[in-house]
């Protein structure tokens, strides 16, 4: 079995910064995200995780949740690699608004400074709201941010095999730095970038961290089986997760994978009690803070992005259209 501690500062339920024993401002603590990780790895977990958006909502209904104010997350996880010797160390990296030889760079560099705990979570951005940060007035649309994610793995796993493991001899009596004959230079052409290389980062302790995703639609699920090494997933029954697990390691092959390749982590929300009755009554405390049109728009996120405050509460679902999600 494999253990991820999922992080967010205030807790993943959408009041829980509402409630009296949780810091509200933890967002922006690191004294706080230190406490979780020393705990998480005390406990054995194997890795921390942090997402990321680059984008913060507006308005009333964002304003009523914690979560705008957060550490980026590979600038949280190189400090928690000072605090922690064992866990890994995964941080969400957009494949839409992000350059390839940044992203190898970075991840390439928390690998050296956690001695080999790097995972990337490889995303295409669901949110409309990060395209108005890039110079664009839409989102890209789903078809291309799955082609450019492809690319971009490609030239990103490229780019972490710049150099072979012994090329930097660092001689001082022959005053080479390293062998010219153990640089691979990429020079990668393609339909969404051209990257020279090589990376300006020594070929990291584990060669090429983690790479983890999430993908859920039909061609999120392959590009999970031709990238992914993780992959989370949030699955409403036991059914459900079944299915999904069946599914996803049956698309392995054709990508000339075995099944044990990709590890299948189910989220799982967690409540803690000394008993079941209490469990219980700390999650309906939970509950009884959310604020109606708050939870809505929770909702419309998790649909899709669809905004759903014209319709009445205790009224039908519309029927939605396809969305450009994952």
């Amino acid at each position: 079995m494999k253990l991820g501690a999922f992080l967010m500062a205030t807790g993943h339920h959408v009041a829980a910064w509402r409630h009296p024993d949780v810091p509200a401002d933890a967002g922006l603590d690191f004294k706080h995200y230190r406490h979780l990780a020393q705990v998480a790895e005390a406990a054995k977990f194997d890795t921390l995780f942090v997402a990321d958006s680059v984008a913060a909502a507006t308005g009333d209904i964002a304003s009523r949740m914690a979560r705008s104010d957060h550490f980026e997350p590979l600038t949280l996880l190189s400090a928690l690699s000072a605090v922690t010797d064992h866990i890994g160390l995964i941080a969400t990296a957009t494949t839409t608004y992000n350059e390839p030889y940044h992203v190898a760079r970075k991840f390439a560099s928390l690998d050296h400074l956690s001695g080999g705990r790097a995972g990337w979570n490889l995303v295409t951005s669901d949110a409309a709201a990060e395209a108005q940060n890039f110079g664009r007035a839409e989102h890209v649309g789903h078809a291309e941010r799955y082609s450019r994610a492809r690319e971009f793995h490609q030239v990103v796993t490229g780019l972490w095999d710049s150099w072979t493991d012994d090329a930097f001899t660092r001689n001082k009596a022959s005053g080479q730095y390293y062998d010219p004959a153990k640089v691979h230079v990429l020079d990668h052409v393609g339909e969404h970038f051209r990257v020279k290389g090589p990376l300006n980062v020594a070929r990291s302790p584990q060669g090429q961290p983690v790479v983890v995703q999430a993908g859920s639609s039909e061609v999120g699920r392959d590009l999970v089986a031709q990238t992914a090494e993780v992959v989370f997933t949030a699955q409403t029954s036991l059914a459900s997760a079944q299915a999904f697990y069946a599914d996803i390691k049956g698309r392995l092959s054709a990508y000339g994978r075995d099944a044990d390749s990709l590890k299948v982590m189910p989220g799982v929300f967690i409540v803690v009690a000394e008993t079941e009755a209490l469990a219980k009554q700390k999650f309906e405390s939970f509950q009884d803070l959310i604020e109606p049109q708050v939870g809505v728009a929770l909702l419309g996120r998790m649909l899709g992005n669809f905004d759903l405050s014209g319709y009445p509460l205790d009224g039908p679902l519309p029927e939605l259209p396809l969305t450009q999600s994952v």
